[in-house]
């Protein structure tokens, strides 16, 4: 029997043949938990890469607009030279604004490593300017030669060594999202061929005693493969619905804490999760499948 005749008739269902087929029992029980269980951590998983994948984008962003420069020199020559430093950027093709940050600014930013007290006028810390690019960007090599001509004590840092570690992380944390979710499917694989295998073993007497009346393998294959597909699509199903509501309810933080507590699906991202138990019957159909014909072609 082919595979599209074979799901049509998983589909349509065949009473007199699901009767080999033990209606409760352990396999019952297991097929359902495992089902469940694999099914809630893939939208865990799920839910890591699609978030991850957002926070690559945000960073990669974000820092590929902006840029600083760090202005270290004499007290008297730091408002000089930051004068001098502005007039360039405003010369520069590609910069669309820039701006030298207040020493407020500055101590906010100091404020998680040194406390919010931190003596700004007191201490010997760099003057930071702030450079916003437009579309076109601006050329970082021609700008870093102006600025030791203008201004001998200015560094740029263009984040470029800051952004590519940070997308290189999130897009290792992606790829671990999808690779969770392989290793998932493939324990309900594993676990669903043993249940399959238990519940065929324990039937051996009913399959000879079938298969002397003229039962064939595929008519016998398709009701462990039918029952045991409805059994993972309903445990699959409600392993979905309650990793969904935990997503749901998870606490929501300020976007300062948006790095640890931003797990979760936004807008059209809902309905990934949906796919969870359809993959999960797919899985179920041809480990069942498999094992099976397997079992039956070894009581040839």
């Amino acid at each position: 029997m082919s595979i599209p005749t074979e799901v049509i008739a998983l589909l349509r269902g065949d009473a007199q043949a699901d009767r080999i087929v033990p209606r409760a029992g352990q396999t019952a029980r297991l097929t359902l938990a495992v089902s469940a269980a694999m099914a809630f951590l893939a939208v865990f998983a799920l839910a890591l890469s699609l978030a991850t994948g957002r926070l690559a984008d945000r960073w990669s962003q974000a820092l590929a607009q902006s840029a600083t420069i760090r202005l270290s020199a004499a007290e008297d020559q730091v408002e000089i030279q930051t004068r001098a430093i502005l007039t360039v950027l405003r010369q520069t093709p590609g910069v669309a604004a820039a701006r030298a940050l207040s020493d407020d600014e500055q101590r906010a930013l100091l404020a998680p490593w040194f406390g919010p007290d931190l003596p700004v006028d007191d201490l010997p810390v760099p003057r930071l300017i702030e450079i916003i690019e437009d579309d076109r960007g601006f050329d970082a090599t021609g700008l870093r030669q102006r600025l030791a001509a203008e201004a001998p004590g200015a560094v740029l840092d263009d984040h470029t060594r800051w952004r590519r570690p940070l997308v290189a992380a999130a897009d290792r944390l992606r790829l671990l999202g999808w690779v969770s979710m392989s290793l998932i499917l493939g324990a309900t694989a594993a676990m669903i061929t043993l249940a399959a295998q238990a519940s065929l073993a324990s039937n051996l007497q009913v399959l000879r005693v079938m298969r002397l009346v003229g039962a064939q393998d595929s008519y016998i294959a398709r009701a462990f493969v039918r029952r045991f597909t409805h059994r993972a699509l309903s445990g699959a199903a409600l392993g979905t619905g309650l990793g969904m509501l935990a997503i749901a309810v998870l606490p929501r933080a300020a976007q300062e804490g948006a790095f640890l507590t931003g797990l979760g699906f936004q807008g059209l991202a809902w309905l990934w999760p949906l796919t969870i138990p359809f993959l999960a019957a797919v899985t179920a159909f041809w480990a069942t499948r498999l094992a099976a014909l397997r079992t039956l072609k070894g009581l040839r």
